[in-house]
């Protein structure tokens, strides 16, 4: 199967839980920040239900966590239609491709997630079937026996996700209407998050609590409810129930999560550049291989809130630490090697 359509009472307990905490609406209540994006979808939408037609072509970039998929389903409610899950690695063939678009029903959403990872003969399905909505099928083999059909298929709206849009052609960019880039949320929208999140599952906070644990959610909404999951299992047992800002941050010392929302990986990658390669410049290959990750992780999910955060630069030659990271781990920077490599 390419693609899925999940049923809520056959989904884990958790799958289900992340679903009654996903946004309904672009409504300021239920989708908390990213406005700028909210701005352009809702005009978007409204524009084409004006018209009758089906929203335009939507790619939707930037780290894990950000609500991509999220906005995905909100569009689709917003339409009418049903949202099509599937993703560019599950897409393997054209004819994976094929099937998938020849089952589609007019202002359906096809949601493509790590839409980067799309093969090149794939894409090659996609682009007709964006442009003009048509489904280019060759039959047979050779020069002398092959023949190419063109099928109408329905018009309907793809939506792509990537935590990579440089990895994107800029033939398939070019054919998405509408392109956006979602940002790391600030503090007070995560602690708004968070409160929503403990409404939802009927959790007592308190404001001190909830802004606890949104400074260590990395700016990630993913991570504010995962971590209000973890923080609401330690209340119950360890204390009344009630998330303050004392249990908040007790059960995430004992997740090994710090104050600035570095966990044991983080700092891993912080000492490891400090140890192995004297605070860098660090090759992202030679320093995955030094902690034995794949390249794909450290750079989508790791290096992203890194970078934000200021715990290390990017450099033409590679990876630096900086001096808020030797600060934050208590840690007693280098002298500079030369003067191409200054302490950021």
């Amino acid at each position: 199967m390419t693609e899925r359509i999940v049923a809520a009472e056959a989904a884990p307990p958790d799958q289900r839980m992340d679903r009654a905490l996903r946004p309904r609406d672009l409504s300021d209540d239920e989708f908390i920040g990213q406005d700028g994006v909210k701005r352009a979808l809702t005009l978007m939408i409204q524009a084409a239900r004006k018209r009758g037609e089906p929203v335009d072509h939507i790619l939707l970039g930037g780290p894990p966590g950000l609500g991509k998929t999220t906005l995905a389903h909100i569009v689709a409610n917003a339409v009418g239609g049903r949202l099509r899950v599937t993703s560019g690695p599950a897409l393997e063939r054209p004819g994976d491709l094929a099937a998938t678009l020849s089952s589609l029903d007019a202002s359906e959403v096809l949601f493509i997630d790590e839409i980067h990872r799309l093969g090149v003969t794939v894409e090659e399905i996609l682009y007709p079937a964006m442009e003009d909505f048509a489904l280019d099928i060759v039959v047979g083999a050779g020069k002398a026996n092959a023949r190419t059909y063109r099928l109408a298929l329905p018009h309907f709206t793809v939506i792509g996700a990537t935590t990579s849009a440089g990895s994107l052609t800029s033939a398939l960019r070019d054919r998405f209407g509408a392109v956006h880039r979602l940002a790391f949320y600030t503090v007070d929208d995560c602690t708004r998050i968070v409160q929503r999140s403990a409404a939802i599952l009927q959790v007592p906070i308190t404001d001190a609590g909830a802004r606890a644990v949104a400074l260590r959610a990395r700016g990630t909404a993913r991570v504010c409810n995962r971590l209000l999951r973890r923080v609401r299992d330690y209340a119950e047992v360890e204390s009344d129930g009630t998330i303050t800002d004392t249990v908040a941050a007790d059960a995430l010392a004992e997740l090994d999560v710090d104050h600035a929302g570095l966990d044991a990986m983080d700092r891993r990658i912080l000492t490891t550049l400090m140890d192995a390669f004297n605070g860098g410049p660090a090759g992202l290959q030679a320093l995955a291989a030094t902690l034995a990750e794949d390249v794909p992780t450290l750079e989508s999910y790791y290096e992203p809130f890194l970078l934000q955060a200021g715990f290390i630069a990017r450099t033409p030659r590679g990876r630096v630490v900086t001096q808020r990271a030797y600060e934050h781990l208590n840690r007693e920077p280098p002298p500079p090697l030369s003067p191409q490599r200054p302490l950021l």
